[in-house]
């Protein structure tokens, strides 16, 4: 399939899950019930064919015979995708989460549409290395699941929002109850830590293998290693004290945020801003 057929074909999947996630938002489709079943059916049949479609265009587009080009465009649209993917995958046995498709959708579109403007190149050269590929495949789960942490974060505010009004708009309406739902983000958080932590140890002692240069604590590790302390801290909190609501929601923003920084904000820096 061309670049181009490849492009539109995906865009127009993200695009018309983003139409319907938003018709379905609605204030008048609260109460057009035709309108709500629609809504997951096009779901159901659209996000595994999106998501396929995105997978082949990141791999036409990161697969290099020089390595992985994991320019900053790139890596960003890898990890909308992984996200969608762990909530289409999570969808199938928490039916209610199904309907945070729809807010990631206009999110994936975005991603492809980055992928467009600003097609920066920063190839990594591995040579086929085993140790490497895990290292890779740990970090881009870790990060995956920290933003599907930070989705599901947002989603309990607005949910817990919704309720103190006495009604859920429809989309809110089809999730698990809260504490369902807070149960839920402590164990995407307690396995994203776990990644995280294999992350961090694997790329301190394995550097000079993995990267071909001792390490050193670049803005990046430093930022990682302060949302690994956040993390952490909220764990503990959770278990040891019985930590949850509104404090767990903003101690996951503050540790996403720094991960955010750490590995988006760091690429940005240095190939948008530094061109290097």
């Amino acid at each position: 399939m061309p670049d181009l057929l490849l492009y539109f074909s995906t865009v127009a999947c993200w695009l018309l899950l983003a139409g319907a996630a938003w018709r379905a938002s609605r204030p008048a489709a609260a109460s057009a019930t035709p309108v709500l079943r629609a809504g997951p059916r096009l779901e159901v049949a659209l996000v595994p064919v999106a998501l396929v479609l995105h997978g082949m265009l990141l791999y036409r587009h990161v697969v290099d015979p020089e390595g992985l080009d994991l320019g900053v465009a790139n890596a960003i649209s890898m990890l909308v995708w992984l996200t969608v993917l762990i909530y289409w995958l999570a969808g199938l046995a928490y039916q209610g989460l199904a309907g945070i498709l729809g807010l990631m959708a206009p999110v994936a579109l975005l991603a492809v549409l980055l992928q467009i403007v600003i097609p920066t190149r920063h190839v990594v050269t591995y040579g086929g290395d085993p140790l490497f590929a895990l290292h890779f495949g740990i970090a881009m789960l870790a990060y995956s699941l920290f933003i599907v942490a930070t989705v599901h974060a947002l989603v309990m505010l607005a949910e817990e929002k919704w309720l103190h009004r006495g009604m859920l708009p429809p989309f809110l309406d089809r999730l698990p109850p809260l504490l369902e739902m807070e149960a839920l983000l402590f164990r995407i958080l307690l396995a994203a830590f776990v990644l995280l932590t294999l992350t961090l140890v694997s790329g301190m002692t394995f550097s000079e293998r993995l990267f071909h240069k001792p390490f050193t604590f670049s803005d990046k590790t430093v930022f990682a290693i302060v949302s690994w302390f956040i993390f952490g801290g909220l764990l503990v909190g959770h278990y040891a004290r019985g930590w949850r609501g509104r404090k767990a929601v903003h101690w996951t923003l503050a540790g996403s945020t720094a991960l955010l920084i750490a590995y988006v904000g760091s690429k940005v820096a240095l190939e948008l801003v530094l061109k290097q």
